[in-house]
Order: structure tokens, then C-alpha cells, then sequence
């Protein structure tokens, strides 16, 4: 049977009453995520989030992100404000002490913890995209970083040989687009027109 994503807008969340005007708005039960904990709260004033750290009986030991999805919330973490409109992302140490308090009408902080650390690595994505723009031989350092996780991910191999031949290397150009040729056939016809890989053109070509 396929399995559908699970999908639920912002406003269909159910609320639940916490005391001084606060709704704890449950969306990890709610869509079944298993992956990493999140949640979300919403007041129209005074107390969002309550004082707390993530230490205590009541918490995870959770590395915590919050994002303000809407309206406008001024956050306390360890003592220091942090003002917070919408759009603010702030990330939060378990140890740290943290609150935050409504400071306009239906503000809304979303909020999705895990441990540190129990992600695992990055996406092989990540390493490539961060890459983007940087002059070749930084960007082949940037993305050579990546192989410490997925040594033979193709799609990072073949990043690799572009910021290789772009930056004049020509030997660990042709050594990272033969492991991608091998681990991804397709990148072959990734290849066949990207001009990144023009100065290792005739090599590709007599390999073939």
C-alpha cells in the first residue's frame, strides 16, 4: 500500500490550554514524525514558552530549535533578550534556560528538538551546495569534506571532479569522476555537457 505524506497546515493544529493564555499545539503525535521531536505554541500575550531547561524531568536532553512562524516573541535564553519577529530562527543548548513571551497578537513558535549529535552526518547534498559559489579550489575543500561520511556517494564524486577540473587538478578530477561513473552510471550523461568538466573532456572521452 502507498503511504502518503502526512500533511497538516498551521491553522488545523488542535490547542491545548496550558494556563496564562499559552496553547501547546502537538504536531509530532499528530503526524506520527519519529525522526526528531516537534511542536508548537501559541499565545497572544505573555508566555509562549515557558521558563525551562531541557535537563529537567520534563525534557529530552534536546539541542532545541525554535522558529517564529507568526507574530512577534522576545526570547530570554541564559538571561540575555533576544528579539524575535517572524521568520526568527534561535538554537538552544540543552543547559541553556530559555522563555519567551508574545509580543503581539497569535504568535506562534515552532519548536523541533532531537540530542545532539543524533542526526548522524549532513546529507551528501549539503556538503555540494555549500560549495556553490566559493572560488574552485575552496569549494573542492568545502565539498571534500563530505567524503569523511560518504566516501562513495556518486553525486559527491562527481561535485568533486567539476571543482577539481575547475581549479586546475586534473589528476583527482579524473579520480573522482571515475568513482562516479562507477557508483552512478548516470553521471555519464551528466557529463556529456557540463562544461565544468571541459578540461578533462578528452580523457572522459577516450575512457569510455
Amino acid at each position: 500500500m502507498e503511504r502518503l505524506p502526512a500533511v497538516l497546515a498551521l491553522s488545523e493544529l488542535a490547542r491545548y490550554r496550558l494556563g496564562d493564555g499559552m496553547d501547546y499545539r502537538p504536531i509530532r503525535n499528530a503526524m506520527g514524525v519519529s525522526a526528531f521531536g516537534i511542536n508548537a505554541y501559541t499565545a497572544d500575550e505573555g508566555t509562549v514558552i515557558e521558563p525551562h531547561d531541557e535537563l529537567g524531568s520534563g525534557g529530552g536532553g534536546h539541542e532545541e530549535l525554535y522558529f517564529v512562524a507568526t507574530g512577534h516573541a522576545r526570547f530570554a535564553i541564559d538571561g540575555k533578550e533576544i528579539d524575535a519577529p517572524t521568520g526568527t530562527l534561535l538554537l538552544v543548548q540543552p543547559e541553556q534556560q530559555r522563555s519567551a513571551t508574545a509580543q503581539a497578537p497569535d504568535t506562534t513558535v515552532l519548536v523541533v528538538g532531537g540530542k545532539p549529535g543524533a542526526a548522524g552526518p549532513p546529507s551528501p547534498f549539503e556538503y555540494w551546495y555549500l560549495a556553490i559559489g566559493e572560488p574552485p579550489d575552496k569549494a573542492y575543500a568545502i565539498a571534500a569534506a563530505g567524503l569523511e561520511h560518504h566516501p562513495e556517494n556518486g553525486g559527491l564524486h562527481y561535485s568533486l571532479a567539476c571543482f577539481a577540473a575547475l581549479a586546475g587538478r586534473r589528476e583527482d578530477a579524473l579520480r573522482h569522476i571515475k568513482v562516479a561513473f562507477e557508483v552512478q552510471p548516470e553521471a555519464r550523461e551528466w557529463a556529456k555537457d557540463d562544461s565544468d568538466l571541459d578540461s578533462i573532456r578528452a580523457a572522459i572521452e577516450a575512457s569510455a
